[in-house]
Parts: C-alpha cells; sequence; structure tokens
C-alpha cells in the first residue's frame, strides 16, 4: 500500500503538472460555451467508507436535476460536454483527488453515498481501497453511458445488472491487486483496451 501511494503521489503530480496545457484549454472552452462553474463537484463514498468531493470538468446544464446516473445523449449533457465525458477528459481533474490522498490512479470508482449501504459482508473490504480513477470494471464499463442508453429502465439495468458486476469485479480486484496490475491497467486506460 506504502508503495502505491508513493506511485499515485508521483504519477498525479507529474500528471497535473504536464496536463496543464490542457487544463487550461479545457478551462476556456468550458467558459466560453457553457459558462460557469468550470469545475463538477459532487460527494462520493472513499476510504473506509469516508465521504469526500471528487472534482471533474463541467460537462452538463447548470441544475439539471435528474438521477445519479448519465445516459448517451440525454440533454442535459451539453455538447462540449459530451467531447469531454468521450475521451474522458472530465475526469482530469481527479488527479488532483489523487494527490491529495482521496483517490488513487487505480481502484474501484467512487460510488455516490445512496450505493455504500448496499454493500453487504464480504463485498464492503472494497472499502479499504481507495477510490480509482481507472480500474478493471472501468474498463469493461467504459461504454456505460451508451448501454444504459439501450435499455427500458436504465436505473434499474444499473442497480441490477451493472453494479453487482462492477462489485464483483472489485473485489476480485481487492484480493489480487499488485503494482504490474495497476501499471498494465493504466496502460489499457490510455490506450483504449478493454
Amino acid at each position: 500500500m506504502f508503495v502505491k501511494r508513493i506511485s499515485d503521489l508521483l504519477f498525479s503530480l507529474i500528471g497535473l503538472i504536464l496536463l496543464l496545457p490542457i487544463y487550461i484549454v479545457i478551462i476556456l472552452l468550458i467558459k466560453i460555451y457553457m459558462g460557469s462553474p468550470v469545475f463538477f463537484c459532487q460527494q462520493r463514498v472513499g476510504r473506509f467508507g469516508q465521504p469526500f468531493t471528487i472534482y471533474k470538468f463541467r460537462t452538463m446544464t447548470v441544475g439539471h436535476g435528474g438521477n445519479s446516473i448519465s445516459i448517451k445523449g440525454e440533454n442535459r449533457i451539453t455538447p462540449l460536454g459530451s467531447i469531454l465525458r468521450k475521451y474522458k477528459l472530465d475526469e482530469l481533474p481527479e488527479l488532483w483527488n489523487v494527490l491529495i490522498g482521496d483517490m488513487s490512479l487505480v481502484g474501484p470508482r467512487p460510488d455516490m453515498p445512496e450505493y455504500y449501504d448496499k454493500l453487504i459482508g464480504e463485498e464492503k473490504k472494497i472499502l479499504e481501497l481507495r477510490p480509482g480513477i481507472t480500474g478493471p470494471a472501468s474498463l469493461k464499463y467504459v461504454n456505460e453511458e451508451e448501454l444504459l442508453s439501450t435499455v427500458n429502465d436504465p436505473k434499474k439495468f444499473n442497480d441490477e445488472v451493472i453494479w453487482p458486476d462492477k462489485v464483483k469485479i472489485n473485489l476480485d480486484y481487492y484480493y489480487n491487486h499488485t503494482l504490474g496490475l495497476d501499471i498494465k491497467l493504466i496502460i489499457q486506460t490510455i490506450i483504449g483496451f478493454k
């Protein structure tokens, strides 16, 4: 765990520095085409069930309401937001979450508080890990928004099919994660393999 945290610190700091020009361009584009705020901040469940604030670039209209799942093509996602989401650029500010220790580069995606109580028994071991920007479940469901747009009841499908499968995948990651696996998952994320 110590080595993982040190590598998270090092690579998130390098990432924040190297990606600064991209951050500036995205911030300017959001300000021009969508106005303020630039960042989307939301409470998520972190390590040991502790709440934290996740930071992303805003991709939706302000005050859109709606539920906790996103579906490809819904009208609350702006045209610019759609591009940012397609290339996962909206998640770049999460490097700050990694730097300050709320998240890791690799781990289970942080859930909304409403899903915290759904973890039972052994599944709660997942909460011993820092949530990640990417992970095996994220890679399997890289097209989650598109998948949800093809079903009649996206929330039900998410709650009964996708979320339980993610829990299974994340529990397997809990038992089998290594630095080598993390590096492989980061490479797969960058080059877009599933």
